[in-house]
């Protein structure tokens, strides 16, 4: 997202990083501006978000000097225009759900129904034809993004919930927060051996959940292709914890 790497230039005014990563792992504390490179490429994406939200970013930014301004996007496809939609649609929400975090906020792609579009077929475009049979959807906003890419392709969807959510016999995989763990849970069943398999989720942060997914659905013998998400927040390093599974985003922050 355009804003995923805005900040604040307080120190006091930001949690610490690692009690907000393990409270909500899909946010991201970074400080509220940087100096942008001096010799930007041509992929990067202008900032371009909506004019309250660039007035409330300025606020609590009152500090900044006149010579610093907001980050740019890159992409993976980055001379593809529908790039530029889908990054502008994103919204970023300051202070959400506590102070000193920016909220990266997919509702209003939703509601652009050009840039929500845009965002289906170009998972659609990368995935149709390559033999992938299960497309599996990381609770919740993988939810979203998964079952229309599933029908385009036509491979079937199965969601991976969090505990006690599916009503039938379950296989789990838990994996570690920063204090404490977590797990994810797909019905027994749901996934058969040597199935070819998608992970698709909205953002990927520390890389926790995707790495429990590709455990989950290693461990009833499925071959997981490759992860896909929207957004990377890539000072998180989550693409690391994967290992060489690939994954394929279609925003980047910068």
């Amino acid at each position: 997202m355009q804003a995923a790497s805005l900040l604040c230039s307080s120190s006091s005014f930001l949690p610490s990083f690692t009690s907000l990563r393990s409270s909500h792992p899909r946010l991201q504390v970074q400080p509220l501006f940087r100096r942008a490179a001096a010799n930007s490429s041509s992929s990067k994406l202008p900032l371009n978000l909506p004019q309250n939200y660039r007035t409330a970013l300025a606020t609590l930014c009152s500090a900044g000097s006149g010579s610093r301004q907001g980050p740019s996007m890159t992409s993976e496809n980055g001379q593809d225009p529908r790039i530029a939609r889908i990054s502008s649609a994103i919204r970023v929400i300051p202070n959400f759900p506590k102070p000193g975090i920016l909220f990266q906020d997919i509702t209003t792609l939703l509601l652009d129904t050009r840039a929500f579009r845009d965002t289906i077929d170009l998972f659609v475009e990368r995935y149709r034809g390559r033999d992938i049979s299960v497309v599996a959807g990381i609770e919740a906003r993988g939810f979203i993004f998964g079952p229309p890419i599933a029908l385009a392709i036509g491979a079937k969807f199965v969601p991976l919930r969090k505990p006690k959510k599916l009503p039938g016999e379950v296989i789990s995989e838990e994996y570690s927060l920063e204090y404490g763990t977590d797990k994810i849970e797909m019905h027994v069943g749901a996934v058969q051996e040597g199935e070819r398999a998608l992970v698709i989720d909205d953002l990927i942060a520390t890389g926790g959940t995707l790495c429990a997914a590709i455990k989950l659905l290693e461990r009833v013998g499925a071959d997981v292709l490759e992860c896909a998400c929207l957004i990377e927040l890539a000072e998180l390093k989550g693409r690391e914890r994967l290992g060489e599974k690939p994954l394929f985003v279609l925003v980047n922050s910068a």
